[in-house]
């Protein structure tokens, strides 16, 4: 058996009695500590800064948080126009007390409800926040981020994945068990991972409509958060 299978076998042995939390609620309450929980993937945030086309006005950001990969982004286009979309109304407000200068439109909503409308973005990134959602869900999410862009439009994700179909197949049971446990509907939005591997994430883009779908890559020390771009 693989290491990481078992490590991952055991972590879910050891909190298997504690209670699912809902998503935004989740977030506000670690505020504090996001950004410092999130300072292992800085160069990903630099990467995908990097692979924005040149010239872009107009970017979409879904699940966009307090902005760690605007603080990127920003340095290389300060007069972006940005539209993020996140669930937790702290993560906004620190997101706007960051960058209080931008031409930024928050909207605290569901991303997989709040209309993004047709052709509005050059390009749309998403950066460690889908893991949570099943491929038949993700293309549809896929589908409005698509069609939001204008023709030629990129969107690029940066995503952790499973690496294998058993450790897909464990979490989603895992994550089925504790819902039925603490009586929580399939459409209530909770903390848990859930990652596709790579093959089901590229494909449910290429579902959704996407032109082209491709693997950018890895970063030299992290093989399991892949860099992904799909063009309208």
């Amino acid at each position: 058996m693989d290491d990481g299978f078992r490590a991952l076998q055991d972590w879910l042995a050891q909190t298997r009695d504690e209670p699912l939390e809902a998503m935004g609620a989740f977030f506000d309450a670690r505020i504090g500590d996001y950004e410092a929980h999130m300072s292992p993937w800085r160069a990903h945030y630099a990467w995908m800064a990097a692979l924005l086309p040149d010239g872009i006005e107009t970017l979409l950001d879904v699940g966009c948080g307090t902005g760690l990969e605007l603080d990127e982004i920003f340095a290389r286009f300060p007069a972006l126009r940005v539209t993020g979309v996140d669930l937790s109304g702290e993560m906004l407000a620190a997101l706007r007390r960051k960058h209080p200068d931008r031409a930024l439109t928050l909207w605290q909503a569901d991303y997989f409800a709040q209309p993004f409308g047709d052709s509005c973005f050059d390009a749309a990134v998403s950066f460690e926040t889908l893991h949570h959602f099943p491929a038949a869900q993700k293309a549809r999410l896929f589908a409005k981020i698509r069609d939001s862009l204008r023709p030629g439009g990129v969107y690029l994700q940066c995503d952790y994945e499973a690496k294998t179909q058993q450790i897909e197949d464990l979490l989603f049971a895992e994550c089925a068990r504790r819902r039925a446990r603490d009586g929580i509907a399939p459409d209530v939005f909770v903390h848990f991972d859930t990652p596709l591997t790579l093959e089901h994430e590229m494909q449910a883009m290429r579902d959704a409509g996407f032109a082209r779908v491709e693997l950018v890559g890895y970063l030299p020390e992290d093989d399991h958060t892949p860099m992904i771009r799909a063009v309208r």
